[in-house]
């Protein structure tokens, strides 16, 4: 059986796998990123890693997940804010020392060929994943394969406009998608909800300790004020659910990222706006709605660039 490296590549921490063809994982490793140490420290890592990760084996691929816009057609990172990259060719600097096929592709984009091939999205041939974090990350498959857009610029869904002249992105427009339905937007809107109502049971969590589960479990004790936080931060990221099911219509939709962790408390009314919502309603093909199955989605989908 082949086996590929998959590398994860985070602000923080850089993830390696080995991983068969099957998605599982042989081998996992990780070394921190430090951007701030420029662009050739960080490829000189990620090379160590490689070979760390490569030892005694014989590797039939390299792909990495990187997150900006990725130009995958040349290999080249064209913008990542995250890292502070700004055109560095990395597949070339890599092919140095690695003679194998070396792929790269938006880090969105690698998890979700990840739950493509291996997870929750594994049956369906067509499938859109949505992570829900710091922003909205997405990655859209179609017949199997990353549709990434015109030079890799495309699947940006955490910036469509659900509010016109709304609140300030960090891209610099308004009313984006990740500014209202992110892990940042719920917890924002929380504790904005504890500072301006002094009954609220969530009064008792400190601020600071404010987190993406905190309006969740007060609204399951019976707090009002939980349950308006959360009633209009699930619409919200209900909203932008339906856009992407009536402009793709995808088999599935599969969310990702810790707030996903709360399974069907999320998905039951979500599916109910979806439903309510969606073109054609019953008459058109339905639109399943999953929460993401594997724990290294990233890297079994970087690795999984080079199987086909």
């Amino acid at each position: 059986m082949k086996k590929y490296v998959g590398i994860d590549f985070g602000g923080t921490f850089i993830k390696g796998g080995v991983v068969d063809e099957a998605g599982n994982i042989l081998v996992l490793d990780s070394v921190p990123t430090g951007a701030n140490e420029g662009v050739a420290a960080v490829i000189g890592r990620i090379e160590r890693l490689i070979e760390k990760l490569s030892v005694g084996e014989k590797i039939d691929g390299i792909g990495l997940g990187i997150p900006g816009l990725i130009d995958d057609e040349n290999g080249e990172v064209v913008i990542s804010g995250n890292i502070g990259w700004e055109r560095v060719n990395i597949v070339s600097e890599l092919k140095k020392k690695f003679k194998c096929p070396i792929r790269i592709t938006n880090d969105a984009n690698a998890a979700a060929l990840g739950e493509s091939e291996f997870g929750s999205g594994k049956k369906y041939s067509s499938s859109v994943f949505i992570t829900i974090g710091t922003g909205i990350g997405s990655g859209i498959i179609i017949d199997n394969k990353i549709f990434s857009g015109n030079k890799g610029a495309g699947a940006e869904l955490g910036h469509m406009i659900i509010r016109p002249n709304g609140q300030p992105c960090t891209c610099g427009s308004f009313g984006c998608y990740e500014t209202y339905a992110s892990a940042t937007a719920l917890v924002r809107e929380t504790k904005k909800a504890i500072e301006e109502n002094p009954d609220t049971l969530m009064r008792a969590v400190p601020i600071e300790e404010v987190d993406g589960k905190t309006a969740f479990d007060y609204a399951d004790r019976g707090d009002d004020v939980a349950k308006r936080v959360l009633d209009e931060y699930i619409e919200n990221l209900a909203v932008g659910i339906t856009n992407v099911a009536n402009i793709l219509r995808p088999q599935a939709i599969i969310l990702g990222g810790g707030i996903s962790k709360q399974g069907e408390r999320l998905l039951e009314p979500l599916r109910k706006y979806l439903k309510a919502h969606i073109f054609a309603k019953g008459l058109g093909p339905s639109v399943e709605l999953v929460c993401s199955s594997l724990k290294n989605a990233g890297v079994c989908g970087a690795a999984a660039l080079n199987m086909r």
